[in-house]
């Protein structure tokens, strides 16, 4: 079984290919998602982020509201940054106990492969629990595009840009890079082709 980082620009379609992936027989691990149901439903993690930034970022019923740490960690302000180690120092160790649950599952269940999805994937170091990382690789004016379509306005997409390794960089570090600026059906191609050089052949042998 081989575990696939999957990683590429903001906006690149990197769940469009997960889905895909997921089609032709993979296990997908969003870990922005995973995230989000820590984020949701564990105490420590809740109490952990009122102590560091108070009650600000609570929603109306007491919830803890994505959009107000996002402000926090993807903002302009000078401390961003450190907002942001400490956020994924919070997050990051349960993150890799769920990888850790998704990958004996996988292999339990006969699987050939399991999709890391995450934003950070390589600038937190977790390519090395990766056998190969994989990039959805799309030009600067498309992605922007997709994320105006979104509901980002272009500030915010050149935050969340900031705030990740730019793309030639990711893309040294790739194995695999699949083009994601024509249709679907030039995706679907590109994604199968990966599959057939990367993954079907460790499932035959």
């Amino acid at each position: 079984m081989k575990i696939i980082g999957l990683v590429g620009g903001v906006a690149s379609g990197k769940s469009l290919v997960a889905n895909m992936l997921v089609e032709l027989g993979a296990v997908h691990l969003d870990a922005d998602r995973t995230g989000h149901a820590v984020l949701a439903e564990d105490s420590d993690v809740r109490q952990a982020l009122i102590k560091r930034w108070g009650d600000t970022i609570l929603g109306p019923r007491g919830e803890v509201d994505r959009s107000a740490i996002a402000q926090k960690v993807f903002g302009a302000s000078p401390t961003a940054s450190a907002e942001r180690k400490f956020l994924e120092d919070l997050l990051h160790p349960r993150i890799r106990k769920r990888l850790n649950q998704v990958r004996d599952e996988a292999v339990g269940n006969g699987k050939p492969a399991i999709i890391l999805d995450a934003p950070l994937l390589l600038e937190a170091d977790w390519g090395s629990l990766c056998d190969i990382i994989l990039m959805v690789d799309s030009s600067h004016d498309l992605r922007l595009k997709r994320a105006g379509s979104r509901g980002w306005t272009e500030s915010e997409f050149h935050e969340r840009e900031a705030a990740q390794w730019p793309p030639e960089e990711k893309r040294r570090h790739a194995d695999a890079v699949i083009p994601n600026n024509g249709t679907q059906d030039d995706l679907r191609r590109s994604v199968q082709e990966f599959w057939n050089n990367y993954i079907a052949p460790a499932t035959a042998s």
